[in-house]
């Protein structure tokens, strides 16, 4: 065989690795799916004075993963700062339990507040909101808004 018979087969094999590395997406990082669900309390909810309540937000994903980071932003916040301000954020501590289903403001088993001791803020009603979270190179965001709290009147 001649150098550019050679040349060209190697060609064409490299060609052919990108191809189908591309068609099954060798190369992209893992999206982690996330569901954003706005479900009515249980019970009785108390509120400090002078806080709108809002319906509490839940977020479901497609399989359990033990995340490394979890955070929210102001979705306006993060448009107009270079570095929003984060309503909560949690990092791991160790391995983080896996996890299919996540509450605002809960904190996970193997996790804990990037800033020691900080408590997550309270959500505003009809603000957008993006949640951002990692779990190992697997990453995903959802934006989400909440709205105020409808009590039921009784007579």
């Amino acid at each position: 065989m001649s150098k550019r018979t050679i040349v060209l087969i190697v060609f064409a094999i490299a060609l052919g690795f990108v191809c189908v590395g591309m068609r099954m997406d060798w190369w992209r990082k893992p999206a982690i799916e996330i569901l954003p669900l706005t479900r009515p309390p249980r019970g009785n909810i108390r509120t400090p004075v002078g806080d709108t309540p809002v319906y509490p937000v839940m977020f479901s994903f497609h399989r359990p993963y033990g995340f490394t980071e979890i955070r929210v932003v102001a979705a306006a916040d993060e448009k107009t700062n270079k570095y929003p301000h984060v309503l909560w954020h949690l990092i791991a501590d160790s391995n983080s339990a896996p996890t299919k289903v996540l509450g605002y403001g809960v904190t996970l088993r193997g996790m804990k507040p990037k800033v020691p001791k900080a408590q997550p803020e309270p959500l505003e009603p009809d603000v957008p909101y993006v949640l951002y979270v990692k779990a190992g190179n697997a990453e995903g965001k959802v934006g989400f808004k909440t709205h105020e709290l409808v009590r039921a009147t009784t007579q």
